[in-house]
């Protein structure tokens, strides 16, 4: 009984982080939308990009963004109780350990790019560390529900820059790679 009434006087806890939540929420959904126009804009690019890339280099962005919006919604919501909460957060770590996994079986297994160290920590290590941080907190949520916002927060930020990081190599690299295509050969390509 102690428990339970510990866990409703916490529940404004995520209250104070309204304002966080609210900005990584919109910083996700818009970065989500701007992937939505990119993918959309590849056919004008050249020639067809190979699909396998785009599923194991372009998605997990979308993905990493996607979970950081619906942490920021989870943890906005008005939650009688806090069990809830460490409960989404639990399943979405869980869950995005095992898409990590995927994630980097579908990038050894690929042939349209040899991907570099950059590349495994970017779409492999930093991504794991994100959503092990997660199940971590989720673990923690109800015991020391302040202390563990903070590592929820960074988990959120690091999906939200990593999620920043590979969409910004993926363009750069299907620009110079099928952007050149395009270039007449008496001219050079601009920088």
């Amino acid at each position: 009984m102690q428990l339970a009434l510990a866990m409703v006087a916490q529940a404004p806890t995520l209250a104070a982080w309204s304002n966080f939540f609210v900005i990584i929420g919109t910083a996700a959904a818009t970065l989500t939308g701007l992937m939505f126009i990119v993918v959309t804009l590849l056919p004008n690019i050249g020639p067809r990009i190979n699909s396998e890339g785009v599923a194991t280099f372009s998605t997990p962005s979308v993905v990493h963004f996607c979970v950081a919006l619906f942490l920021s919604a989870a943890l906005s919501a008005p939650w009688p109780t806090l069990w809830p909460v460490g409960s989404l957060l639990g399943l979405s770590g869980l869950g995005g350990v095992a898409y990590v996994a995927l994630v980097m079986a579908r990038a050894h297994r690929q042939s349209s790019y040899q991907p570099v160290l950059e590349d495994w920590l970017w779409h492999g290590v930093i991504p794991f560390i994100a959503y092990g941080t997660l199940m971590i907190m989720a673990f923690l949520f109800l015991s020391h529900p302040a202390d563990t916002l903070y590592g929820v927060a960074a988990s959120q930020v690091l999906l939200l820059f990593t999620g920043i990081h590979n969409a910004w190599d993926n363009v750069t690299y299907l620009a110079l790679t099928y952007g050149q295509r395009n270039v007449p050969p008496d001219k050079p390509p601009e920088l």
